[in-house]
C-alpha cells in the first residue's frame, strides 16, 4: 500500500487493524490485519455478508471500539494514545454518528435533538445555525415537533442533521436506509451525497442494501474480518453481482482477484 502518512488528503486510516473477541480456545477474529486509507471528501459503502466484519470495522474506524492490534488515524489523531476523556472529546467535535435506529430522544424536539451535540460539547447553538441546517435537511417547518410525530423518514432526517450540526470531519452511517422504504432511502442517501458534494464532508456507511452502495464513491468488501475487493463508481448491478459471490465463496477461500479498480485514495489489506 502507498504510504499516505503525510498525505493532506486523507482522513480515515487504519493500519494493519486486528480486533479479536473471545478468548480460552474460543476466540473470534472479527478484523483480520486491515490497512485502509479514505480521502477527504469522498463517500465510501463498505459491505460484506453477515460475519465479514463490517460493523466492527466502522466501530473501530469511528472510535467506538479499540482495537485488538494496529493503529487507527481520525483527521490526524492517533486513536490508541487518546484516553477515553480524550476520544469523548474527538467524537464530539470531529465525528458524526447516523444509525439504522435514529437514536433520537422522544421527549426532546426535533430543534432540540439536532442541536444535541453542541450542548454536549459545552457550547449554545446559535438559532439560525440549527434552523440552517434542518432547513438543509427539509425539516424548518417541523423543528418543534418530537419524534414521535415525524415518519421514519423525517426521523432519519433529523438523525442528519444532528451528524451535520458540529460539522464534522467524517460522518460515519450505519445501516442509515435499513428501515426506510426506497423511495425514503433514496432522500435520504441523496442527503448523504450532498454533504460530501457541498460540504466536502466524508461519509463512511455501512450498509447491506446495493441500490444505497451505488450512490457512494467507491464500495469496500469485507469477508471473514478482510478487505478482499472494492469498486469504484459503482453500479446497482455490479454491488449485487459481488455480493451474490462473496456469499457463494467458502470461507476457505476469503481471498481472490479483484475484478474492478482500487478507489482512489483508497488502500487494502497487505
Amino acid at each position: 500500500m502507498t504510504n499516505l502518512r503525510e498525505s493532506v488528503h486523507e482522513v480515515v486510516r487504519l493500519e494493519a487493524v486486528g480486533k479479536r473477541y473471545g478468548g480460552s480456545g474460543k476466540e473470534v477474529t472479527a478484523l483480520d490485519a486491515v490497512s485502509v486509507s479514505l480521502s477527504r471528501g469522498t463517500f465510501t459503502a463498505v459491505m460484506g455478508p453477515s460475519g465479514s466484519g463490517k460493523s466492527t470495522f466502522l466501530q473501530c474506524a469511528a472510535g467506538l471500539d479499540r482495537p485488538t492490534s494496529g493503529s487507527v488515524f481520525l483527521d490526524g489523531a492517533d486513536l490508541s494514545r487518546l484516553g477515553e476523556r480524550e476520544l469523548t472529546k474527538l467524537r464530539r467535535e470531529r465525528i458524526g454518528f447516523i444509525f439504522q435506529a435514529f437514536n433520537l430522544l422522544p421527549a426532546l424536539t426535533v430543534e432540540e435533538n439536532a442541536a444535541l451535540p453542541v450542548r454536549l460539547a459545552g457550547r449554545r447553538p446559535g438559532k439560525d445555525e440549527v434552523r440552517e441546517v434542518l432547513e438543509r435537511v427539509g425539516l424548518g417547518e417541523r423543528r418543534h415537533s418530537r419524534p414521535g410525530e415525524l415518519s421514519g423518514g423525517q426521523q432519519q432526517r433529523v438523525a442528519i442533521a444532528r451528524a451535520l450540526i458540529s460539522r464534522p470531519a467524517v460522518i460515519f452511517a450505519d445501516e442509515p436506509t435499513g428501515a426506510l422504504d426506497t423511495s425514503t432511502a433514496r432522500e435520504v442517501l441523496a442527503l448523504l451525497r450532498e454533504a460530501v458534494r457541498e460540504a466536502g464532508q466524508t461519509v463512511v456507511m455501512v450498509t447491506h442494501d446495493p441500490m444505497a452502495a451505488a450512490h457512494a464513491d467507491s464500495v469496500l468488501f469485507l469477508a471473514d474480518g478482510r478487505i478482499v475487493d472494492s469498486i469504484e463508481g459503482p453500479t446497482v448491478e455490479q454491488v449485487a453481482q459481488r455480493m451474490t459471490l462473496l456469499r457463494d465463496r467458502s470461507r476457505t477461500q476469503p481471498e481472490f482477484p479483484s475484478q474492478s479498480r482500487r478507489p482512489a485514495g483508497t488502500g487494502t489489506n497487505r
